[in-house]
């Protein structure tokens, strides 16, 4: 059995609590400034309830799940790390790669266990799409294109923190670095980045569309294509294409299309020209599906590798923080510095409504 805490009650920490508090290995308590919402999820699950971090992380929690805004993150897993807390952090990790760095190097040398919610690594067609690549499927991989689009922000609106560069990050950060994430899995860091375009559409402080190309030594090129505007779409779609000398993949979170000029030998289950293989059958099941099986599939596989108390995860900090220098070699390119120039953001001081106030009964 895994102590575990909830830290953030929005969209992502209420999906994140719903699925742990169903695991069998964890018993679970929840962290929000706002009494209100403490208060229903006290009186409905019976969880112990807490208005300070600091008060949920000294009670005797093994790990926590950080699902703040993302200016908190940074300074809320230190806080855990530096109490021996095993720690699960929404994405994007850190709105500075240099943070998220410190922060990996931190957990390494503390032997805790550390993920980031990049949850398509748990999605069956990426997971297969890496695993062709590695096979040598399509060859040598020649060119990639990285998309994701979905209908977050259409319209003028209020502020929120979502839309405030230095809480949220725009889209780059909210959006961007799932694609971007996925390319890192692949093929690692890229050498650069250029030609970045980050276009504000209908919000005032940030990004709403994002534009690059990456390039590797010796690698493939890589064209970044995304939007939160785009109402085209019912959700957030993202989608991965692979051109190489022996054909093409084409991957999203329904299906995986596989096309083969002939496949290499040992390959089991594909044929020459077009195959497709669909989530369905490429995505293990999971003992309590919400929102998606690969959401249930992270929270799952980070309550185990704490209970066991050894890194299993695939997307450690030290992974999230490549993204993150990724992200810091697109801000360079569209700033015309180098990374290591960029100022860092400004720091996240400690908020009342997080560190400040007494744990909630």
């Amino acid at each position: 059995m895994v102590k575990i805490g909830v830290a953030g009650l929005g969209k992502m920490g209420l999906s994140h609590f719903a699925i742990v508090n169903a695991h069998p290995e964890a018993q679970v308590s929840v962290c929000d400034p706002s009494k209100m919402v403490l208060d229903v999820v006290g009186r409905y699950t019976g969880v112990p309830v807490f208005r300070d971090y600091e008060a949920m992380l000294a009670s005797g929690i093994e790990a926590v799940i950080v699902a703040t805004p993302s200016r908190l993150h940074g300074p809320m897993v230190r806080a855990a790390l530096e109490k021996g807390v095993h720690v699960f952090c929404e994405k994007p990790f850190c709105l500075d790669w240099r943070e998220s760095e410190a922060l990996a190097a931190l957990a390494a040398e503390k032997g805790l266990v550390n993920q980031v919610g990049y949850h398509y690594r748990y999605a069956g067609p990426f997971r297969e799409l890496k695993r062709l690549v590695e096979a040598g499927a399509i060859g040598q991989v020649t060119h990639v294109l990285a998309e994701a689009y979905g209908p977050v922000v259409l319209k003028r609106q209020g502020s929120t923190w979502r839309t405030e560069r230095t809480e949220g990050g725009g889209c780059l950060y909210d959006y961007a670095a799932h694609p971007i994430n996925l390319v890192n899995w692949l093929f690692g860091r890229p050498e650069r980045a250029a030609g970045t375009v980050m276009t504000s559409i209908f919000s005032a402080q940030i990004d709403d569309e994002v534009y690059s190309t990456f390039t590797y030594e010796g690698g493939p090129s890589v064209q970044l294509s995304v939007s939160w505007s785009d109402e085209s779409y019912r959700k957030m779609s993202t989608r991965i294409t692979l051109t190489g000398t022996g054909g093409r993949l084409v991957a999203d979170r329904q299906d995986l299309q596989a096309y083969l000029r002939q496949p290499p030998a040992g390959l089991a289950g594909y044929s020459e020209g077009w195959n497709v293989k669909y989530t369905t059958e490429l995505t293990e099941g999971v003992r309590f599906n919400l929102r998606g099986e690969e959401y249930s599939a992270q929270i799952d596989d980070f309550v185990e590798a704490a209970r066991d108390g050894r890194q299993r995860t695939p997307n450690g900090f030290a992974e999230a923080a490549e993204t993150d220098r990724t992200i810091g070699l697109m801000l360079a390119d569209r700033a015309g510095e180098s990374p290591e120039a960029l100022p860092s953001p400004r720091p996240a001081p400690p908020r009342r409504g997080w560190f400040g106030l007494k744990a909630a009964r």
